[in-house]
């Protein structure tokens, strides 16, 4: 199945160039183009594709807010669309903002071409995806911001350890090792796991904490204690 991408950059070239990155992927489809957050978000309901590629900053409506739109205003029955954030600064306050607004994950603009389709695929297929070179780095500075510090950011509803308590202690084993950035593979054999079992654990905690994805288990583990700052 081909993997249909709206790409959202104020800058021609760079569309340009992430067009041609994309196209020439078999699997991979760009269906349409937004220079704004305000062309993302109508072109996303218009288009309706399976992953949005992101540019955090961009005049009028940010990406953040676009990514906020997109996500909290889709009036269709399928699911929305994935949205993968591009960013120039690993530690891009709005990258964090859009983190929370629902992004599936973020990657650098300098990535190579391989590592942003990808990042695609990862997204499309319902995983969430962070820049290997930040990923603790990321999680860490972002739950240390005080609450309302970055735009876009809601507040934390209370009761994370309440919430917490509906998953077994193992499911709480893989939160924390999701929390420092490992992946299924990683925890599989941290804990003596198959990578199907952790795919499923993951999944299951998820819809236990009502998560998304997991950048926003990770950021609920932080908040409630289960990995010191900085970690």
């Amino acid at each position: 199945m081909t993997i249909r991408v709206l790409l959202a950059d104020d800058q021609e070239m760079v569309r340009a160039a992430l067009r041609a990155v994309i196209d020439r992927r078999e699997d991979l489809c760009v269906v349409g183009e937004a220079a704004d957050g305000d062309q993302a978000v109508d072109a996303a309901f218009r288009l309706r594709p399976d992953v949005v590629v992101m540019d955090v900053r961009m005049p009028g409506t940010t990406g953040v807010e676009a990514t906020r739109r997109i996500l909290t205003e889709w009036a269709y029955e399928d699911a929305p669309p994935r949205v993968l954030v591009l960013t120039t600064f690993d530690l891009d306050e709005y990258v964090h903002a859009a983190l929370r607004a629902g992004a599936s994950g973020f990657l650098l603009k300098n990535s190579p071409p391989d590592q942003l389709a990808h990042a695609i695929r990862v997204i499309a297929g319902g995983a969430a995806m962070l820049a290997p070179s930040v990923t603790h780095r990321l999680i860490g500075a972002f739950t240390a911001l005080p609450t309302g510090l970055v735009p876009g950011t809601p507040t934390p509803a209370p009761g994370h350890r309440g919430r917490l308590d509906a998953l077994t202690e193992r499911e709480r084993e893989v939160l924390i090792l999701v929390a420092r950035g490992l992946s299924n593979a990683q925890i599989a054999d941290a804990l003596g796991l198959t990578q199907a079992n952790v795919k499923s654990r993951v999944n299951r905690i998820l819809t236990r904490l009502g998560l998304e994805n997991r950048v926003q288990a990770a950021i609920l583990a932080r908040d409630a204690g289960l990995i010191p700052p900085g970690r």
